[in-house]
C-alpha cells in the first residue's frame, strides 16, 4: 500500500487489491478515512471526518488529481 502523497496530517494511498476498480484514493489521518474516485474527483465514503475537513482534503485531491492518476497508472500499470 503505496503512499503516494502526504499534504499535513494526510496520507494519500493506493491498495494493491484496487485496481479492479476504477482509479481512487484512500485518504487516511489518525482514525478517519476516505475513499476518493478520480476522474471525476467525487467521494465515495468517509469515516470520521467531518463536513470541513472532507472538503480540506477533496481540495487536495482536486489540486492533485493529474499527478494522483499519473501514479495511479504507474502503480497498475496502466
Amino acid at each position: 500500500m503505496p503512499t503516494v502523497l502526504r499534504s499535513g496530517p494526510y496520507s494519500f494511498r493506493f491498495y494493491a487489491s484496487d485496481g479492479v476498480e476504477p482509479p481512487h484514493v484512500h485518504v487516511l489521518r489518525d482514525n478517519g478515512e476516505a475513499k476518493f474516485w478520480l476522474n471525476p474527483v467525487r467521494l465515495e465514503r468517509s469515516k470520521r471526518f467531518g463536513s470541513t475537513e472532507i472538503s480540506r482534503v477533496k481540495r487536495v485531491v482536486i489540486d492533485n488529481e493529474e499527478y494522483l492518476l499519473g501514479r495511479w497508472n504507474e502503480f497498475f500499470n496502466v
